[in-house]
């Protein structure tokens, strides 16, 4: 039974409410029922992943919630969605199908939610606090949300994602709860070499690891506290590991800030050591692909920073990419990158830029096309199922050089 107080109690009976605030609590309750919740919690922030549409219901949902008179009721920051609104013909899709995808995204922003069409709000300035509980969807925000700022959401699906930000509410359970937050296995890579730990490809696959080791239990991994990793190596690692497994919490000693020290993360579990020929079965497994024939360079999943931007700019050194480089960003990205002509410096040189939306959601890569190079573990894990195309990872310097070459370039001296 889920206790209720008197004022959620009264906008469930529609006294105090509109009918779709009525309805959203309505499916936050319930929702809480089948999840064994004894309670519902406030939340102070929302980034609903329900706006990428899968098909009619998702939409007619989302209307009816509208015309209800539903309003967010905290701030809501809004997930990719199926197209590319500033650039509508960049996705091949019928124009039915591209109709009712501008019809969910445009619901969402009727109701009150920002229209920020990233997999990345926190680097788009939705940063919750430490300690603050929020009801957020997208696995790589999720990720990020609880390890690294040290919020507290469990991974939000559509529909309830966009119910619990109406009715400012979420079912407490879970990772809401303290006690859910304890580690439950430690995953030392203190034995790795400090200049691998420091390298940028690393990252994903470190977190495509934890992905498969950890699975659904909250990891706590040990070894980085001298790595000094940058935010954007944290949220590929956080998406890395969401892909894989169900990692919703990663406590990383020395930078989730409930995990100063392996001590303070209380974990109860066994320990793994990671190993050099764990790390490289990792990475070759993200590759699908064999030869040197590369059809694009698919980057930012989750959505490019404007450092990973700039790092793409130095590297290309004024060269021309003779194969296509997408890189998936959002817009707030792109206004930054404008400011010195940065977008239009990288469009010369072959890069084609992916807003609101990204290439392993809907049909954006070439179609003639089989293979793609990526620095994404999570381009990498859902590339083949959702586009066809054979994944090759690589590391962001290597998609660089292979996109120059026309054929895939490796360095050999990157993972020693």
């Amino acid at each position: 039974m889920v206790h209720l107080t008197p004022s959620e109690r009264a906008i469930l009976a529609g006294e105090t409410a509109d009918e779709g605030t009525r309805m959203a609590m309505e499916i936050v309750t319930g929702a809480a029922r089948m999840l064994g919740a004894e309670a519902l919690v406030p939340v102070v922030s929302s980034h609903i992943d329900g706006c990428l549409y899968h098909g009619d219901s998702g939409v007619l949902y989302c209307e009816r919630l509208a015309e209800a008179g539903a309003k967010v009721s905290i701030p809501s920051t809004t997930n990719v969605g199926a197209l590319n609104l500033l650039k509508p013909d960049q996705v091949r899709v019928p124009a039915e199908r591209r109709q009712m995808a501008f019809r969910l995204m445009e619901a969402h922003s009727r109701m009150g939610c920002r229209p920020s069409w990233t997999c990345a709000p926190y680097q788009a300035g939705a940063r919750p606090a430490l300690g603050e509980q929020i009801a957020w969807g997208e696995s790589n925000a999720v990720a990020f949300a609880n390890t690294v700022l040290g919020a507290r959401t469990n991974r939000y699906g559509d529909f309830l994602d966009i119910a619990c930000a109406i009715a400012g509410l979420a079912p407490l359970y879970g990772l809401h709860k303290t006690e859910a937050r304890q580690g439950r296995l430690i995953i030392d890579v203190g034995q790795l070499d400090l200049n691998l730990r420091r390298e940028d490809a690393f990252y994903p696959v470190l977190g495509a690891l934890i992905g498969r080791l950890a699975g659904e239990s909250v990891p706590v991994v040990a070894g980085l506290e001298t790595s000094n990793p940058r935010e954007d190596q944290l949220k590929a690692l956080c998406a890395g590991a969401a892909s894989t497994g169900a990692a919703a919490l990663i406590h990383i000693v020395g930078v989730t800030p409930e995990a100063p020290n392996l001590s303070a993360s209380e974990t109860i579990g066994d320990t793994i050591v990671v190993t050099p020929a764990m790390i490289a079965e990792t990475r070759d497994s993200l590759s699908l692909a064999s030869g040197e024939i590369i059809d694009s360079i698919a980057l930012g999943s989750p959505h490019f920073s404007v450092d990973e931007c700039h790092a793409v700019q130095r590297l290309l050194k004024g060269r021309r990419s003779k194969i296509p480089i997408f890189i998936c960003t959002g817009r707030h990205v792109m206004d930054v990158l404008a400011q010195d002509n940065s977008d239009a410096n990288l469009a010369a040189l072959g890069v084609e830029f992916v807003v609101d939306t990204c290439v392993v959601v809907t049909p954006i890569l070439p179609e003639d096309g089989a293979v793609m190079m990526t620095n994404s573990a999570k381009f990498a894990h859902y590339s083949k199922g959702n586009t066809g195309h054979d994944p090759v990872f690589g590391s962001l310097g290597e998609c660089i050089e292979s996109a120059v070459a026309g054929r895939l370039v490796r360095d050999a001296a990157l993972w020693r």
